[in-house]
């Protein structure tokens, strides 16, 4: 249901589709205009009321899902009004407005900017009305007359009934005005001509071709560049000026010249084959796989794939945004879900693998509360003897049933978290295969891992590395 109105911009490159045949008459100006901090101020109840009224008068919605009206609004309310966060281990609820991150919150966002642009232009007094209005989230683009910018910002900020939606705007300067990463210049005959705009803080720095990255992306990188510089600038001698600039800059980052004209002509190329490369990947792919990227093997694994049809895309997977940003509140280890855990013996050298969807403490405490169970029993002789060929409802339970050992709850920890269920199974079963004859597991775990990967797997236990003088704490697969 969003982005259906003639207002809005999908990206750059449709503005500059839009701005092909417009002409600036004497008088009007090209004026831009800004929501200040529009998530946070996107006032729900009015928003949740704007998404109904639309959902009823849309005759198409019992094609697209077999929920009701009352259904979906039901579940949207609920998300858009339950957003809670911790800091410093205090919760904190969010009382007004669209949490910053949610995926809900764009589709809100733009919604209520669609209503509020049909009110502002249909009731703005007609000596400031707009003869165009193109909006980009909370980024808008007009034309207006001269002169008449306060007054319809003045309007603008009279539209929403909760008054928390305000507007900020800015007035071309020099004949020229930026909007997304576009620069709108006015030529003296009223017609208009696009270049690419950078703000004065850009330094020109893009993904450095030494970089831990596959080829194909850094080919990527200039790509973008080109295409873009094709498809927003409008004159052929500011297309040669934008793509000197991003030779040079391009240059500073080690790209050398044939990676420039490799993806130039990729560009070239891309029209007439495009059509024909999508039937055939089509025919041919039988599956994509997700790799991590490590320079070397990640390739040859990529041309293997290849041969069986199977298309693969490779990750990075050491970024300086997982090694710095940890914006969140560290959560205590026994308060952590989707986990891979391990209780060890202390009486023994052995240990217990599991995984758990749930805290680890609670998982924790159900193995423990198990356990104590059978040490609060007084057996006569007979009944211990009958107590270890009891198979008993945890793993731990039998051991120590049947070794008489005791276990080391305070030395239990989680070995990695993982939130898919399917990949939290395939790593127990490869911690349980790491520890080899070391654990108290009854079987290999819930995923059956095929023993063709056992050359692979050590089965060194952690503190016998430790008792050997060495510094890893665990491991490697």
């Amino acid at each position: 249901m969003v982005g259906k109105t003639e207002h809005h911009v999908v990206n750059s490159r449709q503005l500059a589709e839009d701005l092909a045949g417009v002409f600036i008459e004497e008088g009007d100006i090209f004026n831009s205009h800004d929501v200040v901090s529009l998530f946070n101020n996107t006032p729900i109840d009015k928003t949740l009321s704007i998404i109904k009224n639309r959902l009823s008068d849309d005759k198409t919605l019992k094609n697209r899902t077999n929920l009701n009206v009352d259904d979906i609004m039901e579940l949207l309310e609920f998300v858009l009004t339950t957003t809670y966060f911790s800091f410093r281990g205090t919760i904190y609820k969010q009382k007004f407005g669209a949490a910053m991150g949610s995926p809900c919150s764009a589709i809100i966002a733009n919604i209520f900017m669609e209503w509020l642009e049909q009110e502002a232009i249909a009731t703005a007094p007609m000596e400031c009305k707009p003869k165009m209005w193109k909006r980009y989230v909370d980024d808008i683009l007009e034309i207006i007359k001269k002169g008449t910018t306060q007054q319809f910002t003045e309007h603008l900020n009279t539209v929403d009934p909760t008054k928390n939606i305000k507007f900020t705007h800015e007035e071309k300067e020099n004949n020229q005005i930026p909007f997304l990463d576009t620069l709108i210049i006015r030529k003296d005959d009223g017609s208009v001509k696009l270049l690419i705009y950078r703000k004065k803080t850009h330094t020109d720095q893009y993904l450095n071709f030494s970089s831990q990255h596959p080829l194909h992306q850094k080919i990527g990188v200039v790509r973008t560049l080109l295409d873009r510089m094709e498809n927003i600038v409008t004159e052929e001698q500011d297309k040669q000026e934008e793509e000197n600039k991003i030779r040079s800059a391009l240059a500073q980052c080690g790209y050398p010249k044939w990676s420039i004209d490799k993806a130039k002509q990729q560009i070239q190329n891309k029209q007439t084959k495009v059509s024909r490369n999508s039937k055939d990947r089509a025919d041919r792919c039988k599956g994509m796989v997700v790799i991590p990227y490590v320079q070397g093997v990640s390739e040859r694994l990529q041309r293997s794939f290849k041969k069986y049809g199977i298309s693969t895309a490779m990750k990075p997977h050491n970024t300086l945004k997982r090694l710095l940003v940890h914006p969140k509140d560290k959560l205590d280890s026994s308060q952590s879900c989707d986990c891979v855990y391990e209780i060890p013996c202390q009486t023994c050298n052995k240990s217990y693998i599991g995984e758990t969807g749930r805290k680890f403490q609670t998982r924790l405490n159900e193995h423990r509360k198990d356990t104590e169970k059978i040490k609060d029993v007084k057996y006569t002789r007979a009944k211990r003897k009958e107590s270890v060929t009891e198979q008993h409802k945890s793993a731990i339970t039998d051991h120590v049933a049947q070794e008489n050992h005791v276990i080391d709850w305070d030395g239990a920890k989680i070995l990695e978290n993982n939130s898919n269920k399917h990949t939290r199974w395939i790593r127990e079963a490869l911690w349980i295969r790491k520890r080899g004859q070391e654990t108290l597991n009854r079987d290999e775990g819930v995923y059956s891992l095929n023993h063709i990967y056992d050359p692979l797997l050590r089965t060194v236990h952690p503190r016998d590395e430790k008792s050997r003088g060495k510094t890893s704490g665990s491991s490697h697969y």
